[in-house]
């Protein structure tokens, strides 16, 4: 099974870098990933605190999960807010929104990014919002002991997860 996912990463990261050549948003999303995992290193080196990582793939998702940055920016000022999103039309439109600390693309769910990432940013708690299931970063926080939490999401039984 994971094998099979990788190799999915793989091709889907390939085929965004194939679509971008004629298609803007796929662009977008090529783009905002050259050199991320280093610019990402490079901007939480030596950031201290318990820090919060929230993903969400794009704006709506971004939209749910603001009530919740708020309520920590309100109750924990001191805590870093680290927002990641999966979409160029979250990223682009919330790349500046006040209430997060630091806000980054999601680097592709690949081993060897996933490790990296998670290095860089040391999160004490992770939150997805609705239906990011990223298989490699979900078990690396797992291995790490690291709490992670699905928010709005909301399950089926006639989905293909069950």
């Amino acid at each position: 099974m994971g094998l099979l996912y990788n190799i999915g990463i793989d091709i889907y990261t390939c085929g965004i870098k194939i679509a971008a050549c004629c298609n803007h948003k796929a662009r977008l999303w090529r783009d905002g990933r050259k050199g991320l995992l280093r610019h990402i290193e490079e901007r939480m080196a030596g950031v201290a605190g318990c820090k919060v990582w929230i993903h969400a793939a794009s704006l709506g998702e971004f939209e749910q999960a603001r009530p919740i940055i708020e309520r920590i920016k309100s109750e924990m000022p001191e805590m870093v807010v680290v927002v990641t999103f999966f979409s160029p039309s979250g990223y682009e439109i919330r790349k500046n929104y006040p209430l997060a600390d630091y806000v980054f693309y999601l680097p592709s769910d690949s081993q060897g990014n996933v490790t990296r990432f998670l290095d860089a940013i040391r999160p004490d708690v992770a939150i997805f919002i609705k239906y990011e299931f990223w298989l490699n970063y979900l078990n690396e926080l797992r291995r790490r002991a690291i709490p992670t939490y699905l928010v709005s999401a909301i399950f089926r039984h006639s989905q293909v997860h069950f």
